[in-house]
């Protein structure tokens, strides 16, 4: 016996006891308490993922649990590897969420007046709020635990019920917190009903919902069957991963929750709708064809150019982040794309390889982007700042916060020496050697998903320069920027650990090399056909080196770094000893006599964006208003100019206002229908029942 089971049953048990203190204890040590179980479940999570990803393997079926069919749990290395991230992101968060909940932070912008304190209790310190927090936690740890068709379902919506609590924290202080509310509630409830649809499929064409039935009966399925279950469960967990066009949800919600639920939505809840595509197109339907992979790689493809060009426009730092997670779970998916398509055309160390990368990018995006939400928790906390046009002077005044939000975004940068480098690295690695593929989808795809790797790196690098530089350097731009203070002990305690992370996977990602071809071996890949040398796994490494054994190619992060961090060193020593070699002579900055130049004189973040969105006007579609007022008195004189200029989200603006425009007018039109008869209502009743059996024959 190992200690996967003890492990979960360990979390399941400390989330409940953790929702039972949060709820009876007192404000004052409530978010003590739910933090302190909240850890506890994320370090149990990571000793059942870590034990997974070693080779142990559990399976556990609860009859008693759920009514007919029971509740069956199953983790294998792939498993293992989604709990492990979640698992450390709970933790490092729930640290962090100590001190970012407690009573008088100011992170909470009231539209009743209310004061921050109470605004606080109301909100993140709430009952409600602390109670749902280690359900939510416990929820990713056990959805990639799920071994039936039911199991998978009931915990994929608790996952989706206690996320939505979360998000609804603070709906009481600002009304953008119940639209987001709406807008999720909406789009993670119609993901359900199309994965509801595409499981009912599997099970009923499988013989059997456990994911062994499954999994054997897959093979027996019609090519429309697979096909048509496959595009449900895609396009279900595509929503829940934020990617285009089904992303709506994301800038809205992860915004608008607190910082720490942010970030475990972002770098943990999101990661799942890349463990279901996984897990369901590789692993139960036993591959596919050509096109399944196909509509996946593009869908990630134009996700992260889409979302990183958002994110380059966005002046709310959680929203640029938001949409950076976009971009991010898109190159996850290019690289799944990718492994579909090699294993289709039987070529298995390119297909595990670029799996490997897959799993690789989003193992650091979770790092990364759980230490930049958490930053900018901080910086919103502090003064109630997320508008980068507001802020300024924050690296003089939150230091720490400053230099751990600069490491995460170098990870987000995708250069040297960040781990999203390394991760992206690999995942060109895969699509270059895939160019030798023959066929004409490869050698048309590939080249255009390499080409939106790069354009993406290139517009994350600019974004990213964007909101450090903007939102830390500078001069204050606002009362609230000039009186920030640094966080307090807690927060950093749990940005440290995420940092800690940040640079392990930076420096020595070869420790993940074994686990991560376990991984990628548990999606499917041992049943491929083989037609290229065997090789026993993708990727291989150490402390220092990271190894691509089918390609002879290999990156030692350590030395690379090491070689950079000597270099800025003798360049610097270099400089310091030409000047004081010259005479320097002070003088006073000639100013055209204008005076010393204030932060109404520096680059805002709209400002900076400005040129990047001159180049890709005609996608983003920008929207201006320009309204000029006269005086009373003549029409020649003017009292006032108002100029407003926008960059909307263009696909909601293009598809999703009109179909709500039209939903709207069919619900308005079909009012008469509701007459309060309950005969008539019978009759509807009636009539939908036959016309379901009338299907029912037809489809027999």
């Amino acid at each position: 016996m190992n200690a996967i089971g003890p492990a979960l049953g360990t979390a399941a048990g400390l989330s409940l006891v953790g929702a039972a203190l949060a709820w009876t204890l007192p404000v004052r040590v409530r978010a003590l308490s739910a933090g302190v179980c909240a850890t506890g479940v994320g370090a149990a999570g990571m000793v059942a993922g870590i034990t997974a990803l070693g080779g142990g393997s559990w399976s556990a079926h609860l009859p008693e649990l759920l009514p007919l069919a029971g509740v069956s749990l199953r983790v294998d290395a792939l498993s293992g590897l989604f709990m492990a991230v979640a698992g450390a992101v709970v933790a490092a968060t729930a640290v962090y969420g100590i001190g970012y909940a407690a009573p008088g932070s100011a992170h909470s912008t009231t539209d009743d007046g209310a004061s921050p304190q109470r605004a606080s209790v109301r909100g993140v310190s709430s009952r409600t709020a602390q109670a749902v927090l280690p359900l939510f936690a416990a929820t990713l740890l056990l959805v990639p635990a799920a071994a039936s068709v039911s199991t998978f379902l009931l915990l994929w919506e608790l996952m989706a019920v206690t996320s939505l609590l979360l998000v609804l924290t603070e709906h009481r202080e600002r009304a953008a917190v119940r639209t987001a509310g709406v807008w999720y509630a909406v789009m993670t409830h119609l993901g359900l009903v199309l994965l509801l649809a595409g499981l009912s499929l599997f099970a009923a064409r499988a013989g059997g919902e456990t994911f062994t039935a499954l999994r054997a009966g897959a093979a027996a399925m019609s090519p429309l069957a697979r096909g048509t279950v496959f595009v449900l469960v895609f396009a279900a967990f595509a929503s829940k991963a934020g990617m285009v066009p089904l992303h709506a949800w994301l800038p809205r919600a992860h915004p608008e929750a607190p910082s720490q639920v942010s970030a475990l939505m972002s770098a943990a809840m999101v990661n799942l709708g890349g463990y279901g595509i996984m897990r369901f197109g590789f692993d139960l339907l036993g591959g596919g064809s050509h096109w399944w992979w196909l509509l996946v790689l593009v869908t990630g493809a134009l996700s992260a150019v889409y979302g990183i060009l958002q994110a380059s426009m966005a002046t709310d730092l959680k929203r640029l982040l938001a949409y950076s997670t976009s971009e991010n779970l898109g190159l996850v998916l290019v690289g799944t794309g990718a492994a579909g398509l090699f294993r289709a055309g039987g070529h298995r160390p390119l297909a595990e390889l670029a799996l490997a990368a897959a799993l690789l990018h989003l193992v650091n995006h979770s790092a990364f982007k759980a230490l930049l939400f958490c930053a900018a928790g901080s910086v919103l906390r502090a003064g109630g700042l997320r508008d980068l046009d507001a802020m300024g002077g924050l690296r003089a005044r939150m230091p720490a916060t400053a230099g751990l939000f600069a490491l995460a975004a170098l990870g987000a940068v995708a250069l040297p020496p960040g781990g999203g480098f390394i991760s992206e690295w690999l995942l060109l690695q895969a699509l270059i050697h895939g160019l030798a593929v023959p066929g004409l989808t490869t050698a048309v795809v590939l080249p255009l998903a390499i080409a939106a790797i790069a354009l993406s790196a290139g517009l994350a690098a600019a974004t990213f320069v964007k909101a450090l530089g903007v939102g830390f350097f500078a001069r204050p731009r606002s009362p609230q920027a000039a009186g920030a203070k640094e966080a307090p002990p807690a927060m950093l305690a749990g940005m440290g650990l995420l940092a800690a992370a940040c640079a392990a996977l930076a420096l020595v990602p070869g420790l993940l090399a074994d686990g991560l071809s376990r991984a990628a071996a548990a999606a499917g890949p041992a049943a491929l056909p083989v037609t290229a040398q065997m090789t026993p796994q993708p990727v291989t490494g150490g402390e220092l080196r990271l190894r691509l054994t089918g390609l002879s190619t290999s990156l030692a992060p350590l030395w690379s770094v090491t070689a950079l961090v000597l270099a800025v060193l003798l360049a610097a020593a270099a400089v310091r000893g030409l000047r004081r070699r010259t005479r320097r002579r002070l003088a006073r900055l000639w100013d055209c006599g204008g005076g010393a130049p204030s932060a109404r004189m520096a680059y805002t973040a709209t400002s900076f964006a400005e040129p990047l969105q001159r180049v890709f006007d005609d996608v983003l579609a920008p929207e201006q208003d320009l309204d000029v007022t006269p005086v009373r008195e003549s029409a020649y004189l003017v009292e006032r100019v108002r100029y407003q200029r926008r960059v909307p989200d263009r696909i909601e603006h293009r598809l999703y206002r009109p179909v709500l425009a039209a939903l709207d007018r069919v619900g308005r039109r079909s009012r008469p229908l509701a007459g309060g008869s309950i005969h008539l209502y019978l009759g509807y009743g009636l009539f939908g029942l036959v016309a379901l059996l009338g299907v029912l024959a037809v489809a027999r």
